[in-house]
């Protein structure tokens, strides 16, 4: 099993600056992206660091790179997802990742509880 965060916003030098452009105006928002690096572009340490505690490993993907599957799975942007293709589920919706968004390890925290009662 895959736990997969698609950010709402794309990937590359022109999707970052679209991204960081439409923030500051004021015309989008990605909670994902501030959980795991605000205005630094390699990420913040408190991320990196509990997701070196955390024992579920999480794949940050652009919106631009998710397959259908998984936008179909995610609904609005940000989400984090769990499964494999074809069978994704939401574990983490826009609301959930905003209220922990200045959070990473009650995030992680939060993620390993749902990933461990689904399994259970």
């Amino acid at each position: 099993m895959r736990v997969v965060g698609i950010y709402n916003a794309d990937g590359g030098v022109s999707g970052e600056l679209r991204y960081a452009v439409d923030k500051i105006l004021g015309r989008s928002d990605c909670g994902l992206c501030e959980l795991t690096h605000g205005w630094n572009a390699f990420g913040k340490r408190s991320w990196r660091e509990a997701c070196r505690e955390s024992p579920v490993p999480v794949e940050m993907i652009h919106r631009d790179v998710a397959t259908e599957s998984q936008l179909a799975a995610a609904g609005s942007l940000p989400a984090v997802l769990a499964g494999d293709e074809g069978t994704w589920r939401l574990v983490a919706d826009r609301e959930l990742i905003a209220s922990l968004r200045k959070d990473p390890v009650g995030f992680l925290d939060h993620l390993e509880r749902g990933l461990l009662r689904s399994a259970g």
